[in-house]
């Protein structure tokens, strides 16, 4: 197919307006099994997390355009061991930028509670969506694995056991890696 020479600047024009009109984006999901972070103190007993046990953490990355954003919503769905964990996670004062961070967690003791005792592997994590939201809007969406839009909306889902950092014990580490999260007053 040619393209008159006349209609390329056009319809490149028209190709970079389509882009920069996409405030938000979604660019990478990455799940992860970690261990509980260490701390000492003094002052009481010190216990030691067992480290055989793991985190799931996902950790997802997007771009946001405007100077600043009051806020936005992240909607986790995550399909563990034949069940669909939700949960959610509201950031504040978004910068413009290409490497924003969002980043939830499942507990070990639920992962071990969803295994029924057999060993976590990696096939146990199936898949990962998330959603970025603002003012209830749907801006983005993606998933770890190739599936059909919204694979999960028929599935029954599990709320209450995806949580977000602020209410698990890295909430005091990597404050400059993730956005603000927004605190219930």
């Amino acid at each position: 197919m040619k393209i008159k020479p006349l209609l390329l600047p056009l319809l490149l024009f028209a190709l970079n307006a389509y882009a920069q009109g996409r405030e938000f984006q979604i660019t990478k999901i990455a799940p992860n099994y970690i261990t509980s972070p260490q701390f000492t103190y003094t002052g009481a007993e010190q216990y030691t997390a067992d480290q055989r046990d793991r985190w799931l953490e996902v950790e997802v990355t997007f771009t946001a355009t405007p100077e600043y954003t009051d806020e936005l919503s992240l909607k986790y769905y995550i399909l563990f061991a034949g069940k669909l964990l939700t949960g959610e996670v509201t950031h504040v004062n978004i910068p413009a930028a290409r490497d924003n961070r969002s980043v939830m967690y499942v507990t070990p003791k639920t992962l071990q509670r969803l295994l029924l005792g057999r060993p976590l592997t990696p096939n146990a994590l199936q898949n990962v969506a998330v959603q970025l939201m603002q003012q209830g809007a749907l801006k983005d969406e993606m998933s770890l694995n190739r599936a059909p839009a919204q694979w999960y909306a028929t599935m029954s889902q599990v709320g209450g056991l995806v949580l977000n950092k602020n209410e698990t014990p890295f909430a005091p580490l990597y404050w400059d890696r993730y956005c603000q999260i927004k605190t219930a007053r």
